[in-house]
């Protein structure tokens, strides 16, 4: 199946963002450790994470919970040859929106700035699979006509 390769620029995108906050992580948590803010050993249980590498290591997380539905639908559409170009500007505004919020979890941490990108993400992975339920339906009725 040939599906459209675009999908995955988006998905790269996200990918290297999530690289990108574990260096956020380690910088974080040395910058605590050299200041004394924290031990190296406060790092096993969370509760001893000082606040600004805790919000490095929360915006983590979040990139392996929401992104996880995007990746999966975006391979979806991919082999499902569903990844139109609407599906790859869905992706993209994910992307973006994934990018957005995790500059601002990283830097002023702002919940009414960091709201807005969090629901835009949500609506766009909404959207990829709404794209994809209406793709793999069309390709049950093209293969089962009259069913």
């Amino acid at each position: 199946m040939n599906g459209n390769i675009a999908i995955f620029w988006p998905m790269i995108v996200q990918g290297f963002l999530t690289l990108l906050v574990y260096v956020f992580v380690v910088t974080r948590r040395g910058a605590a450790v050299k200041a004394g803010e924290a031990r190296r050993d406060a790092f096993r249980i969370p509760a001893g994470e000082p606040a600004t590498s805790a919000a490095a290591v929360r915006n983590l997380a979040n990139q392996f919970e929401l992104p996880v539905l995007f990746y999966v639908v975006c391979l979806a559409l991919y082999i499902t040859n569903g990844a139109s170009w609407l599906a790859v500007v869905v992706a993209w505004i994910f992307a973006v929106s994934r990018l957005v919020h995790a500059a601002i979890h990283l830097g002023p941490n702002t919940i009414a700035l960091r709201m807005p990108a969090f629901a835009v993400g949500v609506a766009a992975v909404a959207v990829l699979w709404i794209i994809l339920a209406v793709h793999v339906a069309n390709i049950g009725a093209v293969l089962s006509p009259g069913a």
